[in-house]
């Protein structure tokens, strides 16, 4: 960090941090958007000391042009792997805005220089499931919260849901329950929803979560807005295609669930069957983790 007081014990106070900047802060500026924010993300297997993240924080900070400015950086967990939050103004003492003209191909010449100074793995080489680390939930390891966050989160992004019967048979994948909650507070509609593990059985264990500790994209509204989206993906990239000549084929090929199940897996794929009391099967969602 640069240019803000650090507390003895090390335990920020959000009210001094806000005081800190706002001191910084001309009485005078044109700039409508004055907050910086970036998320420097290692690779899962790049093990990194609080110092050395430190480090890549400054250093990214002084070559992008903020060196000057005061900022904060975090330590943050939420998606299974450490890496770095930092926050800063976008504006001088002056109220003059910090030049951000090609920010983001600047940022990416930096990060690969960090890449190779610090010997860590290029972005470039990560695959999308080892960016955001998918493993299942497992509810005897513990710290459910923080392991409901390493899924949900990426399993929002990166999958083409259009409902959220979809979006929960995804998640029921690796263990974990979505239950939607629908009221009226002071003559207001609320929609929420609460995140649960799944042990071993299948069965809701622990206390539920609010999406809301979990932030806005995994909520109702983020998650609507999410739905619209993959609806316009899977048309314009024709994504469905795929799935249907894998499931034909299994289909006529096997002659069980299990030889079924096995045959989807080859390719990638997963199935949820549901069935009625008498174990009939009435419905099936099919899951292309490839698309």
């Amino acid at each position: 960090m640069a240019q803000i007081s650090s507390p003895a014990d090390g335990n920020f106070d959000i009210g001094d941090c806000l005081h800190n900047f706002t001191q910084f802060i001309s009485e005078v500026y044109r700039t409508e958007k004055i907050v910086f924010h970036v998320s420097l993300n290692p690779h899962p297997d790049d093990i990194l000391s609080d110092d050395q993240l430190a480090d890549i924080g400054r250093e990214y900070m002084g070559k992008l042009g903020y060196g000057n400015q005061p900022y904060l950086i975090f330590k943050h967990e939420d998606i299974d792997r450490e890496h770095i939050h930092i926050v800063s103004l976008r504006i001088d003492m002056n109220g003059k805005k910090i030049n951000d003209s090609k920010e983001h191909i600047r940022s990416k010449r930096i990060t690969e220089e960090i890449e190779q100074k610090y010997n860590l793995h290029p972005a470039g080489e990560q695959k999308q499931n080892e960016v955001w680390q998918f493993t299942l939930l497992y509810f005897s390891k513990g710290d459910l919260k923080k392991q409901i966050a390493s899924i949900i989160k990426p399993v929002a992004a990166k999958y083409h849901f259009q409902s959220m019967g979809e979006y929960k048979a995804v998640l029921s994948f690796y263990n974990i329950h979505v239950e939607e909650l629908k009221g009226e507070v002071k003559g207001k509609t609320y929609r929420g929803l609460l995140y649960s593990a799944l042990d071993k059985d299948g069965k809701k264990a622990g206390t539920p979560l609010k999406s809301s500790i979990f932030g806005k994209s995994v909520g109702y509204e983020g998650l609507e807005k999410q739905m619209e989206k993959s609806g316009e993906l899977i048309k314009t990239k024709n994504l469905k295609p795929h799935t249907f000549k894998a499931v034909a084929g299994a289909k006529a090929n096997c002659q069980n669930e299990s030889e079924f199940r096995a045959a989807l897996k080859r390719q990638n794929i997963d199935v949820l069957f549901r069935r009625n009391e008498q174990g009939r099967i009435y419905g099936a969602t099919f899951i292309d983790h490839t698309t």
